[in-house]
């Protein structure tokens, strides 16, 4: 069954706020292949909390995670994420189309620090597959 078209423009509560340090930051750069020098946290390291959004808006529309394939994923800053920072996201769905089956689902992600400023937004497309 097709994802429902009201769902364009509905904001989800936001994540619990996550405590940035340099030790989960070293943790990511590690498991990413790299090591951390100990300054800001890479581009991609607001995916854990837009993760954190994304798995808790499929828990409320009730979808299946294993029907999801991510298809893409940017970043915009307004600064970089450094360790002390506290931050949450809160995902918009911002598009939504149907094609062969599949939900082709839009949504974005303002991360944003404990004093409410935008840090960074991030943008996803997930492909729902449509039932087999």
């Amino acid at each position: 069954m097709p994802v429902d078209q009201s769902l364009v423009g509905r904001v989800f509560p936001p994540t619990r706020p996550f405590a940035v340090s340099a030790d989960h930051v070293a943790a990511f750069v590690a498991a990413t292949g790299g090591e951390y020098d100990g300054g800001p946290a890479p581009a991609t390291y607001p995916i854990v909390l837009a993760f954190d959004a994304m798995n808790a808006f499929l828990a409320a529309e009730s979808l299946d995670l294993f029907r999801i394939v991510h298809g893409e994923q940017r970043f915009n800053y307004e600064r970089p994420v450094v360790p002390g920072d506290e931050l949450t996201a809160t995902l918009t769905v911002s598009s939504l189309r149907q094609i062969g089956g599949n939900d082709i689902i839009g949504t974005t992600s303002e991360i944003t620090d404990a004093s409410g400023a935008l840090v960074c937004t991030t943008s996803a497309t997930l492909v729902h597959r449509g039932a087999a």
